[in-house]
């Protein structure tokens, strides 16, 4: 791929439809992106951008590994990952909670190994090292919510963006570990390569968030 281009990794979902909608309002548009297309890569010489959608969870490899030049992932994923990235700004989209949830009238007595489901075993491990708390976590990569009500865990870590569904299943937040939002992130080599254009997009995508 040409060098003039900033390659953008998007995350595929309605989250990578309004991050692409903060580029377009910076002045990089291509409005081919969020068209039907059976297409992959999606550019526009005239804006110098190139925009391809990838799995949420695979944005920061891209970056990371230098496939594309920025990209937005969410805060969760960032501490559950670790990757080796710049992170430039938070595009204040995608907002919601890590959060530690349970059944109604949950007590923790610490009597014994808190049961802890969850698809996010780093930040858990982390949290609970943080508190001293001995835990026993089970990784799960889907219908988290579940665990508790079948016993299979004491309680569960995952992200909450309106609690619905916790409260179907007769679950509440019983700690907030920390917030969560979209992060544009840069990969290292490109920052300093590709210095004048990034932080030129940066700031004109900082604008745009500012404007929301």
């Amino acid at each position: 791929m040409k060098n003039d281009f900033i390659n953008v990794a998007l995350p595929k979902g309605r989250l990578g439809e309004k991050v692409y909608s903060l580029f377009e309002k910076a002045g990089y548009p291509c409005r081919e992106a969020v068209e039907s297309s059976r297409k992959l890569v999606f550019e526009n010489p005239e804006a110098g951008i190139r925009y391809f959608w990838v799995k949420p969870s695979d944005v920061a490899i891209y970056v990371e590994r230098g496939a594309a030049d920025i990209g937005a992932a969410g805060k969760d994923l960032l501490l559950e990952y670790g990757p080796d990235v710049y992170e430039l700004a938070d595009l204040r989209t995608g907002i919601c909670r890590m959060v530690v949830a349970a059944p109604k009238g949950f007590s923790d007595d610490f009597s014994g190994t808190l049961r802890v489901a969850t698809k996010f075993t780093n930040i858990a491990r982390e949290y609970y090292r943080g508190k001293g708390r001995d835990i026993d976590i089970i990784r799960l990569n889907g219908s988290i919510e579940i665990a508790p009500i079948l016993g299979l865990s004491d309680v569960i870590v995952d992200i909450v963006e309106t609690g619905t569904t916790l409260k179907e299943n007769d679950l509440e937040v019983v700690e907030t570990i920390f917030p969560v939002s979209a992060r544009l992130i840069a990969n290292k080599s490109s920052y300093r390569f590709k210095n004048a254009e990034i932080r030129k997009l940066a700031e004109a995508v900082g604008k745009a968030v500012n404007q929301e």
